[in-house]
């Protein structure tokens, strides 16, 4: 469960809905505020449990229905888009050409997961309706999103399609990392082939090669966690080697630090030729000299 943190009584926090009405029509705000005591009060142990409660309370009653939030069409040009559409954090819903909602997100910055969506489903993005859930916590977005879903449910008796279970239309997917090199078949496999020539074979057969703790999904020390970060950052293919893999990298860390000359790892060669540790690419990346050799 997310922690909450519960403002002081004199904080007000409000919700409002964004509308395509005109500068003489301005948009009406909703907000409320937890009022002021007229007269001291001895402080009182108050359990949190029962604080959040009524903050949660507060919360559900200050928002406004997806019903009565207008549609705001979707402009033709992405120039126009900020225009229309606050960088705020809220929740959105959006709707197709025929005026069926698609997907209601939460977010940190509507505009941007606006044009996120515009740019990956054009042909679903028609119009949206956006509420501002101003100094918003995590507990104050999450309610706000669970009654439009709410809403909808109960009016349709379905999930919108973009939020049904395995749809990734509308949420990006992470994507899967590269997986490890493997010098050796096993362990107990006999090698027909010296175990430096392997290491020979590969750094001069990929440009960038990382011998590194762990793996690149789960490294297993600080300096090879940096090292991945770096390489990831730089968007350069890459291979990695995990030294601590007994099992199909048997021998590989003492056989490393004789081909290299090199004590530590991780490792990193480029084009052939080790670069060195993690303090050296670093420093390199630091003084932007990393991009142009990895350019080369």
């Amino acid at each position: 469960m997310a922690t909450l943190n519960i403002p002081p009584p004199h904080t007000s926090t409000s919700l409002r809905s964004v509308s395509s009405h005109s500068s003489q029509n301005p948009p009406k705000f909703w907000s409320y505020s937890l009022p002021k005591p007229s007269i001291p009060f001895p402080s009182l142990p108050l359990k949190p449990r029962s604080t959040i409660r009524h903050r949660i309370l507060v919360v559900a009653g200050a928002l406004r229905t997806l019903s009565e939030t207008d549609l705001v069409p979707v402009p033709s040009t992405l120039e126009d888009l900020s225009a229309k559409f606050p960088s705020d954090c809220g929740v959105y819903a959006v709707y197709d050409g025929s005026n069926d909602l698609q997907f209601i997100g939460i977010t940190r910055n509507i505009a941007a997961s606006v044009l996120n969506h515009l740019k990956s489903v054009p042909e679903l993005c028609s119009s949206i309706k956006v509420m501002v859930v101003d100094e918003p916590d995590r507990a104050a977005l999450t309610q706000a999103w669970k009654s439009w879903m709410e809403e909808h449910i109960k009016a349709t008796g379905k999930v919108p399609p973009g939020n049904e279970s395995g749809n990734a239309t509308w949420i990006p997917q992470p994507a899967r990392k590269k997986a490890d090199l493997r010098l050796t078949p096993g362990r107990h496999v006999q090698l027909t082939v010296p175990l430096e020539e392997l290491i020979d074979r590969l750094v001069k057969e990929n440009k960038v090669v990382a011998f590194i703790k762990g793996s690149r999904s789960a490294p297993m020390c600080g300096f090879s966690q940096r090292v991945i970060g770096i390489l990831e950052r730089e968007g350069v293919d890459y291979e990695s080697v995990d030294v601590l893999d007994e099992d199909y990298n048997s021998g590989l860390r003492e056989t490393l630090k004789k081909y290299s000359n090199w004590p530590t790892f991780p490792q990193i060669f480029v084009n052939g030729e080790l670069l060195g540790g993690c303090d050296i690419l670093t420093s390199m990346y630091e003084k932007g000299e990393l991009s142009s050799l990895l350019k080369k």
